[in-house]
């Protein structure tokens, strides 16, 4: 059962909702089911007030000494 971001195309509302197979989505507010899918933003928490740390890009991730970036293949 996932769960979606919607926007209702007849009042504007955005929000979340549980998806059951089977079942259509309604808007909460006007029971319109005339629903834009919105793209879903992965989020994430960290322990202190730090931002969460980044995975480094390809050419921090070799360890070629020589090259700038310290990547081989530039």
């Amino acid at each position: 059962m996932p769960i979606y971001e919607y926007a209702c195309g007849a009042c504007g509302r955005k929000f979340e909702a549980l998806v059951r197979t089977g079942t259509e989505p309604q808007c909460p507010d006007c029971h319109s089911t005339e629903l834009d899918k919105l793209l879903s933003v992965f989020s994430t928490t960290a322990a202190s007030a730090q931002a969460a740390p980044t995975m480094p890009s390809p050419c921090e991730s070799c360890c070629h000494a020589g090259a700038p970036g310290g990547c081989g293949m530039n």
